[in-house]
């Protein structure tokens, strides 16, 4: 008998972690490595972001918050949703936990019982199936197509939600495809969700703010208000204040879920650090000047990637509304084989033959659900980028 829990048996290690490692070694032992697959910003926490930390270590806030955040730092959240979404919460109505991922596992685990279903728009972000399998769920796969810039229509979100429905998992713009739902798109979506009231709305708004080209971010409970009672709108300070390793995420919703997501981290990791929320408090109600400029920079990275992708043998790259992921698809060149013999049967075997063969470490589509794509992270220099996009290019016109 084995010694671990069967539960390990159902969820799998986080394949751009895998990659992201794989890439690092190699890069140690002396290849010439550009790793794409890292999904953070590539630029600094801004100073006075920074600041805000070393005072609260001067001033000894390092002891034990409230299991699920400070007071100023929940209060600090009620006012961006205000501010930045019409939406209006009392701290009562906030969680604040380590990170945007534990913000999502805590509402799963806190909801899900053996044969809830939660349906997963493909591409998804890696983590959102195994959490669901984490906490006892069954995660339910909606592909989006390609030619619908992988957007969910809803006639797809109608025919995938059944009576076990209990969230449906929204994230714009998305990870992997930077895919960003205009008002509209989104309203359509919601008018379905309307005609299902057993259906939660699980809402990921981590890129909210790196949206490009005018395009204007909005979230579901802001696009139609009747879904507010069943609507967790999930967020943090990672992406767009540059602040991933602070591990800072929040959520708002109805009060009874926030208080089975209390008990879920009280029993767990407890509170956040102390001083990553004293940050976080910082970061929502300082000057965000620094966004715009930042957003900049992605969009010019984002179009000499996008550019330089199409121009490669077999890849179509569409150009995303935000993020700072490209997800272009290689149906041109499945069934090729590359220069040192590598048979380009699946989108794991280019991404495979891609690093050995050029050191460009990028995440295949399959670790999304949809396939055959990969998923370039343009988080990193220009130079890097130019660099990688041309390998990727002589790598494709190699492939006979």
């Amino acid at each position: 008998m084995s010694f671990l829990s069967k539960t390990l048996s159902r969820v799998k290690p986080s394949p751009t972690i895998a990659i992201s490692t794989k890439a690092g070694e190699l890069k140690a032992a002396g290849q010439d490595v550009i790793s794409l697959s890292a999904g953070e910003p590539d630029f600094d926490t801004p100073d006075h972001i920074k600041a805000a930390a070393i005072a609260a270590i001067n001033a000894g806030k390092t002891k034990y918050t409230a299991p699920d955040g400070i007071p100023e730092l929940k209060q600090a959240v009620c006012d961006k949703l205000a501010r930045d979404n019409g939406l209006s919460y009392t701290p009562a109505q906030v969680s604040i936990g380590t990170g945007g991922k534990q913000i999502l596992y805590n509402a799963l685990m806190a909801t899900l019982n053996e044969g809830d279903e939660v349906l997963i728009p493909a591409p998804y972000w890696v983590s959102y199936p195994d959490m669901v399998l984490l906490a006892g769920g069954t995660p339910v796969i909606a592909p989006a197509k390609a030619e619908n810039a992988y957007k969910l229509m809803p006639e797809e979100l109608e025919a995938a939600i059944t009576p076990k429905t209990k969230w449906f998992i929204f994230n714009s713009p998305s990870n992997p495809t930077g895919a960003g739902y205009t008002w509209d798109e989104l309203k359509a979506l919601t008018d379905v969700l309307l005609r299902h009231p057993h259906v939660w709305i699980m809402s990921d708004d981590m890129y909210e703010f790196l949206a490009f080209d005018g395009f204007k971010f909005c979230t579901p409970a802001e696009v139609e208000p009747k879904l507010y009672d069943r609507t967790l709108t999930c967020n943090g300070v990672s992406k767009a204040y540059a602040m991933t390793g602070w591990r800072i995420g929040y959520a708002a919703g109805p009060v009874e879920l926030i208080g089975a997501m209390r008990k879920i981290q009280s029993q767990s990791t407890s509170n956040p650090n102390s001083i990553a929320q004293w940050a976080a408090l910082e970061a929502l109600n300082g000057s965000h000047d620094f966004i715009a400029e930042n957003n900049a920079v992605f969009t010019r990275r984002r179009n000499l990637v996008v550019d330089m992708l199409n121009a490669c043998e077999g890849i179509t790259c569409p150009k995303p509304e935000g993020a700072f992921y490209v997800y272009p698809s290689i149906a041109g060149l499945i069934g090729k084989t590359s220069a040192q013999g590598t048979l380009i049967d699946t989108d794991e075997a280019f991404a495979t033959a891609l690093l050995s063969e050029t050191g460009v470490a990028v995440v295949f589509g399959a670790a999304f659900g949809l396939s055959p794509a990969f998923r370039i992270s343009y988080a990193t220099s220009d130079e890097a980028l130019v660099d990688a996009c041309t390998r990727i290019q002589a790598f494709c016109a190699s492939l006979t």
